[in-house]
């Protein structure tokens, strides 16, 4: 038998153990344990709770070792720019708030005070989101400066769960970026804008690439699963492993990783960091082999999600689909405006939406669904110019991958209002590339040009003619 890798990959909504290995020259993925995962409203403060995913993933380490399939190594991947702090004890200090909390707001204005958005935006290559980890801690040092003096160490959500099961507190690359305190030249955090904001510079870990090894299970772990193995860094930003798994290697690849936020970009060797770029909200994050994944963030399926789940939780994303294609409802909306990040009522926040904008307003499901699926492609082809724009380059197709690449009128969508075919797949595009680190790293891959050519031969890609 081959060896086993095993990716833990936890989003916004769920997370999930899945299994890689090669057979017969072909990557086989196996999920052994999902879980559910969301943030708690704790006295009008949106947390997660840490402790809980712990277990979580602890519970799905023990499933290996029950199902016989013990791996050779692991890696944890989440979303960006949120963070454990962690006192001298190792304890954590105050709460692991969410970035769909409200505590960032006005604190872009605080941050603007001390760096202008425009000198801030030359420094990082990060696009403002007001829920960045630099307004996140801005909120700290205004409303708990005791936090921020306490603080031993800063991690960010899945350096944290890497350094609970290796005891070793690290930071990888991808995820630091997200930050937006980090050099995209030297790829270190950027020590001297740290010290401008006033933030405790010494709570700021060592920046490692994917593919670190960084030691084994703590003598804890060990005896709760049952085993030891390696723990390596993916791309701990689940964008960036994502990214790794498109299955093509040519040089001029448009990618969108859609799930609940809609990723589209391309991969560059050096970060953009001009004033066209930030006036196109282009964002230069951390990447694969120290590459810049050049992209935008777009509000992507929660819009779709939170419609559903308000109005009928039990349908499938697929029927969902199928009845929004059928409706000939054309208005469209700004996917990017900020009142659908976190709306109270998602399904209210749409239909203001087309009051104050004249439209006419999707009264059902399957209309609210057309709308935002429409939008949604109207919002990439307008990317898509932007990114032609920015590269001075020609893309003759899009690579949509993660659980996104599902679905079908969207993709059909997408291609029409681009104006260029749709290739879509694989769904599980985060823990391929979490996988495949960790294969190249045993000596699996040679690299990651032959892990993508092995992605292209193990996953069925659907095109989408124009």
């Amino acid at each position: 038998m081959g060896k086993y890798f095993l990716a833990i990959d936890i989003g916004a909504s769920s997370g999930r153990h899945i299994i890689g290995s090669l057979e017969n020259g072909k990557i086989v993925l196996e999920e052994v344990y999902r879980f559910w995962n969301g943030m708690d409203n704790i006295d009008g403060t949106y947390c997660w709770d840490v402790d809980r995913l712990f277990n979580e993933i602890i519970a799905g380490m023990k499933k290996c070792k029950e199902i016989g399939k013990i791996p050779a190594s692991v890696g944890i991947d989440t979303w960006g720019v949120d963070y454990v702090l962690l006192d001298k004890d190792d304890k954590i200090v105050g709460q692991t708030v969410g970035y769909r909390d409200h505590r960032t707001d006005g604190m872009d204005d605080e941050v603007y005070k001390i760096i202008p958005e425009d000198d801030l935006y030359a420094r990082t290559g990060i696009q403002k989101a007001i829920y960045n980890t630099i307004y996140q801690l801005m909120a700290v040092k205004k409303n708990h400066p005791e936090h921020m003096d306490a603080a031993a160490a800063m991690l960010m959500i899945p350096d944290y769960f890497h350094y609970k099961l290796s005891g070793n507190k690290v930071q990888e690359y991808s995820e630091a970026t997200t930050s937006q305190l980090v050099n995209p030249n030297t790829k270190d955090w950027d020590y001297e804008l740290i010290e401008m904001l006033g933030f405790n510079k010494e709570m700021f870990q060592k920046i490692y690439m994917p593919g670190t090894d960084i030691g084994g299970l703590t003598k804890e772990v060990q005896e709760m699963v049952g085993y030891d193995c390696r723990v390596v860094l993916p791309p701990t930003h689940d964008t960036a492993s994502a990214v790794m798994a498109v299955p093509s290697n040519a040089e001029d690849t448009c990618y969108i990783s859609s799930g609940t936020w809609s990723l589209m970009g391309v991969e560059r060797n050096d970060a953009d960091c001009s004033p066209a770029s930030k006036e196109a909200n282009f964002t230069n994050e951390g990447g694969y082999n120290g590459k810049i994944t050049y992209l935008a963030n777009i509000m992507g399926l929660w819009m779709i999600q939170s419609v559903r789940n308000k109005l009928a939780p039990d349908m499938s994303y697929g029927d969902l689909c199928d009845q929004a294609s059928k409706e000939t409802i054309a208005t469209v909306v700004d996917c990017q405006d900020e009142s659908f990040l976190s709306p109270d009522d998602m399904v209210v926040a749409v239909q203001d939406y087309c009051r104050k904008t004249n439209q006419e307003v999707p009264e059902t499901l399957p209309a609210l669904a057309s709308v935002i699926y429409n939008s949604l492609a109207k919002c990439y082809a307008d990317k898509l110019a932007g990114i032609e724009k920015m590269t001075g380059k020609k893309y003759d197709r899009i690579n949509i991958i993660g659980g996104g690449s599902n679905a079908q009128y969207l993709n059909e969508l997408t291609a029409k209002y681009t104006g260029v075919p749709v290739h879509a797949g694989p769904g599980e595009a985060t823990a391929i590339g979490n996988i495949l680190t960790q294969m190249i790293e045993a000596g699996e891959f040679k690299d990651l040009i032959e892990a993508r050519v092995c992605v292209a031969e193990s996953f069925e890609v659907k095109v989408y003619e124009v």
